[in-house]
């Protein structure tokens, strides 16, 4: 069942996060997130008018998706920047497929023209699904993070939420 978070979630969310903090490069944080933390985080998506989505199975919380500004400056609000995570078991079920659709489907209801995902290198399954739903290769920053006693690079992927010259009404 894919539905919108609750802040309660939060607990449930720190624990699939904080697996990718603490023994990943996939994401740049390098210290575990409280669920205090967490609760901010869901909020200021909450705040931007943007969607948070969790996944469970037979009640218990396995994925989720969210979006969140590209960037700050007013000049970027049609376009916002995506995150799907799921805990590791839960890979290759066809999980992050479907939540990650359905974050798009929600961003299509919404004024925005571009979603950006940023995926540190390598991950070939990351890639997968993002090519898989339609987002292309945009741009590939050599050796910008360090983790995990390690460079890592990071590549962007973009998929158009709409077309045309004219930006959405917002």
């Amino acid at each position: 069942m894919i539905r919108p978070v609750h802040p309660s979630d939060n607990a449930a969310i720190c624990r699939i996060y904080n697996h990718y903090v603490l023994h990943t490069v996939v994401s740049f944080e390098e210290e575990a997130v409280a669920p205090e933390e967490m609760v901010r985080r869901i909020e200021s998506v909450a705040a931007a008018g943007l969607p948070w989505l969790v996944l469970e199975e037979e009640g218990r919380l396995v994925g989720y998706a969210y979006a969140t500004p590209w960037k700050t400056r007013r000049g970027y609000r049609y376009a916002v920047e995506s995150s799907v995570y799921l805990e590791a078991p839960a890979g290759g079920k066809g999980y992050g497929s479907r939540l990650y659709a359905e974050l798009l489907a929600e961003l299509r209801r919404r004024p925005l023209r571009t979603v950006i995902g940023g995926i540190a290198l390598p991950n070939e399954a990351s890639v997968r699904l993002h090519e898989k739903l339609g987002f292309r290769k945009v741009a590939h920053f050599e050796r910008v993070g360090w983790k995990c006693g390690r460079w890592v690079d990071v590549g962007y992927w973009q998929l158009s939420l709409s077309e045309g010259e004219r930006p959405p009404e917002s």
